[in-house]
C-alpha cells in the first residue's frame, strides 16, 4: 500500500511541476518576462525602492540571479537602479511608469484558474495547504533549495533568458544548458572547447 501512495504523490507532483512549466512558458510569450522577473518585478513594485539583496531574500533566490534579473528589467526599462547619496555603495531598484504598469496588467505567476480557486477557499482551507505544501518542502528536505527552480521546474522549460540568468548566477550546468537550448550560444566555461 506504502508503494501506492508513493507512486500517487509523485504523480502529483509531476501534475504541479508541468502545470508550472507551461505557466512560466505562457508568462514568457504573452509577457516577455520569465517567471522569476515577474517575481522580482511584482517584488520590486510592492516593497521598493528596495536594495538588491533585500529582493533576493523576499523571493528566495541567490543574490547573484537577483542581480541578473535586475540587469535585464533595467534594460527594458521596467526598474531604474540609484545610488545613495550618502553612501554611493548603497544602490536601490525602483520600478518605472512601465514596470507598474506591465505589474497592474500582467496575470499572477501562477495559474489563473489556481489562483480563484484557492481565493475561493475558506481561509483556514488556504493556510493548510500552504503548511501541507511547507511540510512537503521539509520532508523533501528541500528548504535551501532554490525558489528559480519552483519557478521554472526544468531546463528544457526556461526561456534563455531564465537560462541565461541561471547561468550567469552559477546555478546550472553549462553542458546542460548548451544541449537543451542548442540556439542560445552558450560559451564554453574558461580553459574549455
Amino acid at each position: 500500500m506504502v508503494r501506492q501512495i508513493e507512486e500517487d504523490i509523485l504523480r502529483a507532483l509531476r501534475r504541479i511541476s508541468r502545470a508550472i512549466d507551461l505557466h512560466s512558458r505562457k508568462l514568457v510569450n504573452d509577457l516577455g518576462l520569465t517567471g522569476p522577473q515577474l517575481v522580482v518585478l511584482r517584488t520590486i513594485a510592492r516593497v521598493g525602492p528596495v536594495t538588491p539583496s533585500t529582493v533576493a531574500r523576499e523571493v528566495s533566490l541567490s543574490q547573484a540571479t537577483v542581480t541578473g534579473i535586475i540587469d535585464r528589467l533595467s534594460g527594458r526599462q521596467l526598474v531604474t537602479r540609484e545610488r545613495s547619496d550618502r553612501d554611493r555603495r548603497l544602490v536601490t531598484v525602483r520600478v518605472t511608469a512601465a514596470g507598474q504598469a506591465l505589474v497592474d496588467s500582467a496575470p499572477s505567476p501562477l495559474q489563473d484558474r489556481f489562483v480563484e480557486r484557492l481565493a475561493a477557499l475558506p481561509n483556514a482551507e488556504q493556510e493548510r495547504i500552504r503548511e501541507a505544501l511547507d511540510r512537503i518542502v521539509v520532508m523533501m528536505g528541500s528548504e535551501d533549495v532554490p525558489a528559480a527552480a519552483v519557478l521554472s521546474t526544468s531546463s528544457a522549460a526556461q526561456s534563455p533568458e531564465e537560462a541565461k540568468d541561471m547561468l550567469a548566477a552559477g546555478e546550472t550546468d553549462v553542458a546542460v544548458l548548451a544541449e537543451i537550448l542548442p540556439g542560445l550560444n552558450i560559451p564554453a566555461p574558461d580553459g574549455e572547447e
